[in-house]
């Protein structure tokens, strides 16, 4: 497996990672009732911590699909190198490092490491060019 292959498994693990701990907040603020209804009351949106994470999840989620897309193409035209890798990397402990500066609330920090990992993203598509 190459590395840009194994940085989008664990990118997809840390994925899931992010859901899991923002299911496991809202649960918390909200209520197991809550979580097993239709949801059809709007609740406001999850504060502290929780919400915090919530909006790393999201923000995972955006970013996810247009990494996921150049890693693709990467390994599908077989454009690999070190450029591809150390992008994949990047990417990958970049949203490692989001999650706890986001949950901390440090948000300079935390936007940096947001623009590392489109930095990140940039590398890999850059091989496609």
């Amino acid at each position: 497996m190459t590395t840009e292959l194994s940085m989008l498994t664990w990118s997809v693990v840390l994925g899931l990672l992010q859901v899991a701990l923002a299911a496991t907040c809202t649960v918390g603020q909200r209520g197991l009732g809550w979580a097993a209804s239709p949801r059809d009351e709007v609740k406001p949106p999850l504060s502290g911590v929780g919400g915090r994470l919530q909006r790393a999840s999201a923000n995972f989620l955006e970013t996810f699909p247009f990494f996921v897309a150049a890693v693709l193409a990467a390994h599908l035209l077989q454009r690999h190198d070190g450029m591809t890798a150390l992008g994949a990397q990047l990417y990958f402990w970049a949203r490692v490092a989001y999650v706890p500066a986001y949950a901390a609330g440090i948000p300079y920090l935390r936007t940096l490491i947001w623009a590392a990992s489109i930095v990140g993203i940039v590398l890999v598509l850059a091989a496609l060019f």
